[in-house]
């Protein structure tokens, strides 16, 4: 009965923790045996019928708290167990909090024969929030274990002791001014380390200030998610800035929280549009001539510079349908610029009549009972007209473009330049002049003499500089009625001008030789961003017949140029100049380096190793023909020769020489070269001239082998390195004439006494021959 007491035994779950020191190691490992022997006797009468009875282990509730003030030790609890009655007992106590980590030393039973548990110090839940605990009851005696040992687990009671916390305390974002209320601006989140699911740790958020104070508050905070909404509009020139304090707190008691600082950027989006500064505007062009920059358009955005909300986009609506004006807005001023791109005819056109608007680069936006509206705003016009004179009778400038680098004698009240406009049929010159474009007043012209003066110092940080170029545009206005005006423009660069000239996108390139040659697109570009130097204009810098009977320009584009091969080149490196010009009138020379080579794949030049040199098939026949002629011309030399006492002139053959060719012969090679290893030989020669014969034959029959490749030369052209002309060609060694005409019959005897040491020589070596 006492066993099955023992399997019914009650485990009972308290919410507290113990400690122990175990105070005799031989009583610890009698509670173990006598487990181990209860176990053995669970098994073995595991097949009996269950008897109820009652349980053996009693405890009262242990209350732990955490942060729990003392007077330490404390009272937690108390233990009981049936077997006590009539017995001398000792309850024991292990595990974690007692002699076990965490927190060694926390629990104890003070007074070991009643079972009272206490605590020794205050407990932190957030770090330890349970304890599993053990208990023992023994024999006092005999240290003999009485009962089955109980786990209790202790669990620590949460309080209040933490404020939520956010991950930062500053956070920083950025919106656009026409940010729309359904969009969320931030979310932030706090998190409470107490107990989960209960009131110590639920978070709540609010805005709890909203700097600067404006009239309302323009932002609003989700209570449970901590998403930061707008509740209104919001003006860019009213606030760019805006700090507003979130404060996190829980529900728990007492009250705690925490606060966080949310810093939102406004970026100004299009609210104002662009309004021209006039509604109209007069301009005079001659006929017959591009005009670059030759009217300047001013526009207001109170929206913030530099910004798609600012920068204004310049559109022809009437009067362009020619295509004769096209106009592009100055990244710096945001002034729109007026050109002159196809020449205007008095006769076609004596008056023209020009429509502009203007408009941002980003939707226009507005504000209506707090909500954010786009909206497509109409917009703004102006109008150019356009007065198109005869060009006889316009006072033209010298040069139209004058460009100027600043100097630092340039002082105010010194002379900058005198800019002189005349008649083209050299009528007087009555002309009166006058400033139409000096947006920083830095100069002031004499109305007679056209004179130039500083009047103000230069300065390379006024926002009318663009990228170290001031533009100043003067008018001739002649005396004639109606009155003529002609247009001259300056161009002051603050920094050196080598810096703004136009160059070559890429001064090499690499072209494929083929038998069909598209045009070359050669690209120019300015080295300076935003300098809208273009169009440019390409030419030829030589004008040397090998430049032109080898490349010609074709079509011409705003940054490019067609480039056209005459003729076909050889694989090599051609070097073309050209002169590349902007419509600032600044021209910069270039070359523009070709390289025409083989490719394997029809598309990228074959690369050569490093130090590799090939020859062509020029250099190649002009070094086997200097080695062949000393090599024919010693083996003549010696044939030639006879004795002085027997010598007789060679007699070379009279008659033609008849060849047969078989034309049905298939092969790879040409079916007709010109046999010189089929030549038979018709001399007689001596009966010791057999070594001669021999190599004669041989020389015969490399001679064929090299004139059968001749037809293949064409095709291993000579890569040329330098491009310096072509090359002088001699004559073919080939045409040098050896007839029997050529030499009388007595033409040994005659050599006289400086051929006789090489017939000596050619003597002895014919002797030791034979």
């Amino acid at each position: 009965m006492d066993l099955l007491a023992v399997l019914l035994l009650l485990q009972v779950t308290a919410t507290n923790s113990f400690s122990h020191d175990v105070e005799n190691f031989s009583l610890r490992r009698a509670v173990q045996k006598k487990n181990t022997q209860l176990i053995d006797s669970y098994q073995l009468d595991s097949l009996r019928p269950l008897r109820r009875t009652k349980r053996t282990w009693v405890i009262t509730t242990i209350d732990v708290t955490e942060e729990e003030k003392g007077p330490f030790p404390k009272y937690a609890g108390q233990l009981f167990n049936n077997r006590s009655f009539n017995t001398s007992v000792k309850y024991l106590i292990s595990g974690p909090g007692v002699d076990e980590s965490p927190e060694i030393g926390l629990f104890s039973i003070e007074d070991d024969e009643n079972g009272h548990v206490y605590v020794h110090r205050t407990i932190d839940r957030e770090k330890t929030p349970s304890f599993q605990i053990r208990f023992d009851i023994v024999h006092r005696e005999t240290g003999q274990p009485l009962d089955r040992p109980l786990y209790f687990k202790i669990k620590v009671k949460d309080v209040n002791d933490n404020a939520p916390e956010f991950p930062k305390e500053e956070f920083s974002v950025t919106i656009r001014e026409n940010h729309s209320e359904d969009d969320p601006v931030f979310q932030v989140t706090a998190l409470d380390k107490d107990e989960s699911g209960t009131a110590n740790s639920q978070v709540s958020y609010s805005l709890s200030t909203q700097m600067p104070l404006l009239d309302g508050f323009p932002f609003d905070i989700d209570p449970t998610t901590g998403t930061i909404h707008l509740s209104g509009c919001l003006n860019y020139k009213t606030a760019s800035t805006f700090k507003l304090l979130v404060k996190a707190y829980d529900h728990g008691t007492p009250q705690l929280s925490s606060t966080a600082t949310v810093n939102v950027a406004i970026e100004d989006a299009n609210n104002h549009p662009p309004v021209f500064t006039r509604d109209n505007y007069q301009l005079q062009i001659s006929e017959g001539r591009e005009h670059s920059a030759a009217l300047w358009l001013q526009v207001e955005d109170e929206d913030s510079p530099y910004t798609p909300a600012w920068r204004a986009k310049y559109t022809i609506i009437k009067g362009n349908e020619k295509e004769q004006f096209t106009i592009e807005t100055d990244p710096d001023t945001n002034e729109g610029i007026l050109s002159v791109i196809k020449p205007l005819s008095y006769k076609d056109d004596s008056e023209k009549r020009l429509i502009i608007s203007v408009a941002n680069e980003e939707p226009f936006f507005s504000c209506e009972n707090g909500i954010v509206m786009i909206s497509s705003l109409e917009p703004m016009n102006t109008t150019v007209n356009i007065k198109v004179t005869e060009l006889q009778n316009v006072p033209q400038f010298h040069p139209p473009i004058l460009v100027v680098q600043k100097e630092d004698e340039m002082k105010p009240g010194r002379v900058f330049r005198k800019y002189l406009a005349t008649y083209p049929d050299g009528g007087p010159n009555k002309i009166r002049y006058e400033l139409s474009r000096d947006p920083a007043g830095w100069l002031s012209v004499d109305e007679n003499s056209g004179v130039l003066t500083v009047v103000k110092e230069f300065d390379q940080e006024s926002p009318f500089v663009n990228n170290s170029l001031y533009t100043i545009i003067v008018h001739a206005i002649g005396h004639d009625t109606p009155p003529q005006t002609g247009t001259g423009t300056i161009l002051l660069y603050l920094s050196d001008i080598k810096e703004h000239m136009p160059t070559l996108v890429d001064p090499s390139l690499d072209v494929c030789d083929k038998k069909e040659m598209r045009p070359l697109i050669i690209k120019a570009k300015s080295p300076l961003v935003h300098s809208h130097s273009w169009p440019f204009t390409f030419e030829l810098a030589e004008d040397s017949e090998d430049v032109k009977s080898t490349w010609k320009l074709g079509r011409n584009f705003v940054e490019s140029v067609e480039l056209l091969m005459l003729r076909s080149l050889p694989q090599g490196t051609y070097v073309v100049p050209f002169i590349i010009r902007d419509r600032r009138g600044l021209s910069t020379r270039q070359n523009q380096h070709i390289r025409l080579c083989f490719c394997p794949d029809g598309h990228a030049c074959e690369d050569l190793p490093q130090g590799a040199v090939r020859f062509g098939g020029g250099a190649i026949a002009i070094i086997l023909t200097a080695f062949l002629l000393l090599l024919v011309s010693s083996i003549l030399l010696c044939q030639f020769h006879v004795p002085q006492s027997k010598s007789k002139a060679v007699v070379l053959p009279q008659e033609g020489e008849q060849t047969f060719i078989n034309y049905n012969e298939e092969s790879s090679k040409p079916l007709c070269h010109s046999g010189l290893y089929t030549i038979q030989k018709t001399v007689q020669v001596r009966h010791h001239d057999h070594i001669i014969q021999t190599v004669d034959k041989i020389l015969n029959q490399k001679l064929y082998d090299q004139s059968a490749l001749e037809p293949y030369w064409a095709s291993y052209a000579p890569c040329i390195y330098a491009q310096e002309g072509e090359l002088e060609k001699s004559n073919s060694f080939h045409s040098i004439s050896m007839g029997s005409d050529d030499l009388p019959t007595d033409f040994l005897n005659t050599l006289g006494p400086k051929f006789s040491a090489l017939d000596e020589i050619c003597q002895q070596r014919f002797s030791s021959f034979s």
